[in-house]
C-alpha cells in the first residue's frame, strides 16, 4: 500500500515538473538534438579507430597517408563534439535555473498569499528549507537528468544501430543481458525514494531548530538552556545521520551493480567476437571486434549513468514534493471580484455580534459588540489571553471572524479590498520589524516619495532624530536584519517614526512603548496625543498609565467586554478595571 502511494506522488511530483517545463520546450528540442549529435560523432569515432587498426593489421605496414587522412577526421569530430557537447550543457543549465528560478518565485508568492494560521502554525525554518535547501537538492538533481539522461538514451539507440550493423548475433547477446542491469537499478531505487522523503523531511526540522535558536540566542543563554538545546539538535542529527546513511548507502549500491552486470556484456562480446573471428577466419575482422568491444563499452555505460541518474532523481522528486505542497497550500480566500476599495476611512468603526477563535474546540470571542465614533481613542485592557490582540487581528483582516460583522466607514470588511483596508490603518506592535537597508528606507517604507523634510520632522516626532544622528552615516547607516545592530528601544522609535511619516486616518498602538524608556515614553506619549487628534486609536495597552486619555477604555476578560467607560468612570465604579488599575500603583 506503501509503495503504492509512494509511486502516485512520485508520478504527481512528476507531472508538476513537466508543468514548469512547458515554457522552455524549444529549449529541451534543441538540447535533444545536440545530444543526439553529440553521440552520433562520438559513436563515428570507433569506426575510425577501428579503420585505422586494420590498416595496420591487414597491410603489415604503417598506412601513414591513409592514418592521417583518419587523424585529420577524428580531430574534426571531436572538436565538433566538444562544441555540440558545451552548447547542450549551455542548454540544460539555462533550463535547469530558470525552472528552479520560476518555482521559487511560485514558493516565496505563496508564502505572500498564505493565510496567517498557516504561518503561525508551521515551522518557518521548515519553510525555509523548502524554498532554499529542498529546491538546491531538486536543481541538482534535474541537472543530472537533462545532462544524462538525454545523453544516455540516445548512445544507447545509437550504439544498438551500429552494432546491429557490425554483427546482429553479437548485438542480440548485449541486448538479452542488459535488462538485468536495469532490474537491479529499479529495485534499488523504489528502496530508496521513501528514505530521501524522511532525510529531506528531517533536514527541515533541523534547519527549523538551528534558525530558532540563532534568533533566540539571547535567551538560551540566559535561561541556560544550552545542554538541552545540544541535546535536541543532536537527536535530530543523529537522526538526520541515519537516515542519510540509509539512503546513500543504498543508492550507492547501484553504481557497482550495474558495473558488475556491465562487465559481464563486455566480457562476454570479448568471448563472442573472438569466436567469430576464428570461425570467420577473418570476415569478422579485428578492426571490427575492436570497434564492437567499444561500442559494447559504450552501450552499457549509459545503463550505469542512467542507474545513477534515477537514484540522484528519486532524491530530487522527494524534494520537489515538499516545495510543491508548499506552493499548492490554499491561499487566504481573495477579494472579491467587485471589492470596494476603501480610499480614505471617516473613522466609523462597527462590531457587531462577533464571533472568532483560532480553534473550534476553544472559544475565544463570542457576541462582541463596539461602535467607534470618528477621532475617538479606544484603549483595550484585561488579562493575558483575552483577546486584545485577537482583536487587532480581526480588525486588520489578519484573520476573518467566524460570525457577525466589523464594517469601516459603514462598509463590511469581508466586502473591501484588504490591501485598502490596511492602508488607512498605521500600526505599531510590541514586536518590532526592521528590514535590511537603510534607516531611510526603513523610515519611508509606508511613503517611499517622502522628502527628505517630512522624513527628519516624522523622526523628530518620534524622539528618533537624536540618536540617528550620532550614527555613523545618519539616515544612510545601514542595518543588519531586523534591526540587529541596534536597541529594542531605538528599534521600536524607528517603527513609530515610520506611522508619523505616514499618518493614516486610524492607528492601532499595540504595547507601542513596551521597549522604550519612561523619560522617552512620556515625550512620545505626547507625540501620540497629536497624531492621535482627528484619528480613531486603537490602543492596547498593559500599563495603564498610558491609556488614562483614552475617550473609552474596554476592559476584556474572556473574549467578552465586562467594563466599558473612560478613566475616572471606571474607578469610581470599583469593578475589574478599578482593582488592575490599584494593583499596578499600590504602594
Amino acid at each position: 500500500m506503501r509503495k503504492k502511494q509512494d509511486r502516485k506522488k512520485q508520478i504527481s511530483t512528476l507531472k508538476k515538473v513537466f508543468h514548469y517545463m512547458k515554457r522552455y520546450i524549444p529549449l529541451l528540442v534543441f538540447s535533444i538534438v545536440l545530444a543526439t549529435i553529440t553521440v552520433a560523432l562520438t559513436l563515428y569515432f570507433p569506426i575510425l579507430t577501428g579503420q585505422a587498426i586494420d590498416l595496420i593489421v591487414e597491410k603489415g605496414l604503417v598506412d601513414f597517408d591513409g592514418i592521417l587522412q583518419i587523424a585529420i577526421k577524428g580531430m574534426v569530430v571531436v572538436l565538433i563534439t566538444a562544441l555540440a557537447q558545451w552548447i547542450m550543457n549551455m542548454c540544460n543549465n539555462r533550463m535547469t535555473y530558470n525552472i528552479v528560478r520560476d518555482i521559487r518565485k511560485d514558493a516565496f508568492h505563496k508564502i505572500e498569499h498564505l493565510p496567517l494560521s498557516y504561518i503561525d502554525s508551521h515551522s518557518h525554518g521548515d519553510m525555509v528549507s523548502r524554498i532554499i535547501a529542498d529546491v538546491d537538492t531538486f536543481a541538482e538533481g534535474l541537472l543530472m537528468g537533462f545532462t544524462q539522461l538525454f545523453t544516455g538514451l540516445a548512445t544507447i539507440a545509437g550504439t544498438l544501430l551500429f552494432m546491429l550493423t557490425i554483427d546482429v548475433k553479437i548485438t542480440l547477446v548485449v541486448v538479452v543481458l542488459t535488462p538485468i542491469s536495469l532490474l537491479v537499478a529499479s529495485f534499488i531505487a523504489k528502496k530508496t525514494y521513501s528514505m530521501f522523503q524522511l532525510q529531506t523531511k528531517t533536514r527541515g526540522e533541523q534547519t527549523a531548530l538551528i534558525e530558532e535558536m540563532i534568533g533566540n540566542q539571547k535567551v538560551v543563554q540566559a535561561f541556560c538552556h544550552e545542554d538541552e538545546a545540544r541535546s535536541t539538535f543532536g537527536e535530530i542529527n543523529d537522526r538526520l545521520q541515519k537516515c542519510s546513511l540509509r539512503a546513500i548507502f543504498f543508492s550507492s549500491l547501484v553504481n557497482p551493480s550495474t558495473r558488475f552486470v556491465n562487465s559481464l556484456v563486455y566480457a562476454a562480446v570479448g568471448i563472442t567476437g573472438a569466436i567469430s573471428v576464428i570461425v570467420t577466419g577473418g570476415a569478422f575482422s579485428v578492426g571490427n571486434l575492436s570497434c564492437f568491444l567499444s561500442y559494447a563499452n559504450q552501450y552499457t555505460k549509459p545503463f550505469n549513468e542512467i542507474s545513477g541518474v534515477v537514484t540522484e532523481l528519486q532524491n530530487a522528486l522527494a524534494c520537489a514534493a515538499r516545495i510543491f505542497e508548499l506552493i499548492e497550500e490554499l491561499s487566504e480566500k481573495p477579494d472579491a471580484e467587485a471589492a470596494y476599495v476603501l480610499e480614505e476611512a471617516d473613522g466609523h468603526v462597527d462590531i457587531d455580534h462577533v464571533y472568532f477563535s483560532y480553534t473550534p474546540s476553544q472559544k475565544l470571542i463570542e457576541d462582541f459588540n463596539l461602535h467607534v465614533e470618528p477621532g475617538q481613542r479606544i484603549a483595550i485592557v484585561g488579562p493575558t489571553g483575552c483577546g486584545k490582540t485577537t482583536l487587532i487581528n480581526l480588525l486588520m483582516r489578519f484573520y476573518d471572524v467566524n460570525s457577525g460583522e466589523i464594517a469601516v466607514s459603514g462598509h463590511n470588511i469581508m466586502d473591501m479590498t484588504r490591501s485598502s483596508l490596511r492602508s488607512n490603518y498605521g500600526m505599531v506592535l510590541q514586536e518590532t520589524w526592521l528590514k535590511k537597508g537603510t534607516i531611510r528606507e526603513n523610515i519611508c517604507m509606508g511613503k517611499p516619495d517622502a522628502t527628505e523634510e517630512e522624513m527628519i520632522a516624522a523622526a523628530k516626532a518620534a524622539h528618533a532624530h537624536s540618536f540617528i544622528r550620532r550614527l555613523p552615516q545618519g539616515y544612510d547607516t545601514p542595518i543588519a536584519e531586523d534591526g540587529g545592530n541596534l536597541s529594542q528601544g531605538q528599534k521600536q522609535l524607528l517603527c513609530i517614526a515610520r506611522v508619523m511619516l505616514c499618518l493614516p486616518p486610524m492607528l492601532i498602538l499595540d504595547e507601542a512603548t513596551s521597549s522604550i524608556d519612561t523619560r522617552t515614553e512620556l515625550r512620545i506619549q505626547k507625540a501620540f496625543l497629536t497624531m492621535m487628534q482627528g484619528r480613531t486609536s486603537f490602543i492596547v495597552a498593559h500599563r495603564l498609565s498610558t491609556i488614562r486619555e483614552a475617550d473609552v477604555i474596554l476592559v476584556m476578560k474572556d473574549g467578552k467586554i465586562i467594563e466599558q467607560g473612560n478613566h475616572e468612570t471606571l474607578l469610581a465604579a470599583g469593578g475589574f478595571y478599578a482593582n488592575l488599575y490599584n494593583s499596578q500603583f499600590a504602594s
